[in-house]
């Protein structure tokens, strides 16, 4: 029951910035957002909810199975996690600068670090524990994503 519980603890933060972060992002998505020029491959507004809950739902699950491991590999875990909540506060991050300060060059040079993050986090649960790690990965692949369309959405509206 412990195991699932620190799961279910790690998924609701996860859950809990998403909502944070998603309410910097609502009202730009209706004011600012819209007049900016995007690329051709911009996905519709209305895909960013369900995918970035399928995201925070996969990462914590993955924190929560790595956190699961302290007694066996505490000083690993530790690592582990302290990278996981520095890219998670990171992520945060992103949309206070995206679209609570409009600042489309800071957010594209934070997401770089983001993903680096989120790399070493990746590695790092990936020691502890292979199927942790992989849960990492789409999400992965969507910062991957997120920054073309940052850097095209940068570039597109100098």
């Amino acid at each position: 029951m412990r195991n699932i519980t620190r799961i279910l603890m790690i998924v609701v933060t996860c859950l809990v910035v998403g909502y944070f972060s998603g309410i910097v992002t609502r009202a730009s998505i209706e004011t600012w957002y819209p007049t900016l020029i995007k690329p051709s491959f911009n996905p519709p507004n209305w895909l960013f909810p369900p995918v970035w809950t399928s995201l925070y739902i996969m990462m914590g699950i993955a924190a929560g199975m790595v956190w699961n491991r302290i007694d066996s590999e505490k000083e690993a875990v530790k690592r582990a996690l302290l990278f996981f909540a520095i890219q998670l506060g990171l992520n945060a991050l992103w949309s206070y600068l995206f679209f609570g300060l409009h600042n489309v060059l800071l957010a594209l040079i934070e997401l770089a670090v983001l993903w680096l993050l989120i790399y070493e986090t990746y590695l790092s649960f990936k020691k502890i524990n292979k199927i942790a790690g992989y849960l990492l990965l789409p999400y992965l692949a969507w910062v991957t994503f997120a920054g073309v369309l940052n850097a095209s959405i940068w570039q597109l509206n100098q």
